[in-house]
């Protein structure tokens, strides 16, 4: 495997003075008790449904990624609700037609799990640029839904993590 670029310090807007994205995410799986999760679909890939990602920013925790992340996409406030650290990560190869926003060579990215538990499905408020609509779909539903093997994953491990949560 060829040697990863070193990474240049990043902008607050997610990019480094490159211009590139550091190869760090976030994927919060928004649910509710009963296991209804929202499923964003995306502007750039319509009919691709994914939970929250995006990106972690420079000087960023990997909370602070997820919190800011989920305002951003669906205007929840993750401190009205259980945001949880699921501890799992994923290291999966970028797609082809999204490499050109990371470093020359980088072609994996590690992406972080996070939960956040809702009371009902709520309405969220989308960021048109990155999404063009959402549902609340029930957990399998969700899972067969989601263009990502790592999000599916995540999306199927819902009913475990939240009777270890009770």
């Amino acid at each position: 495997m060829p040697a990863l670029p070193a990474y240049i310090p990043m902008r607050a807007n997610g990019h480094n003075s490159g211009g590139y994205k550091i190869p760090v995410s976030v994927l919060v799986v928004v649910h509710t008790p009963a296991l209804d999760v929202l499923m964003l679909e995306r502007a750039d890939r319509p009919g691709f449904w994914q939970s929250v990602t995006g990106s972690q920013d420079e000087g960023e925790t990997l909370e602070q990624t997820a919190v800011r992340e989920l305002r951003e996409e669906t205007g929840l406030d993750a401190a009205r609700y259980r945001l949880a650290d699921w501890r799992k990560q994923n290291r999966y190869e970028i797609y082809r037609h999204w490499r050109r926003r990371y470093a020359p060579g980088v072609i994996h990215n590690t992406e972080h799990v996070f939960g956040l538990l809702v009371p009902e499905a709520v309405e969220v408020t989308l960021e048109p640029r990155e999404h063009l609509r959402y549902e609340w779909l029930p957990w399998r539903a969700a899972a067969d839904r989601a263009f990502s093997w790592s999000n599916a994953e995540a999306i199927r491990e819902l009913p475990q993590r939240v009777s270890a949560a009770v």
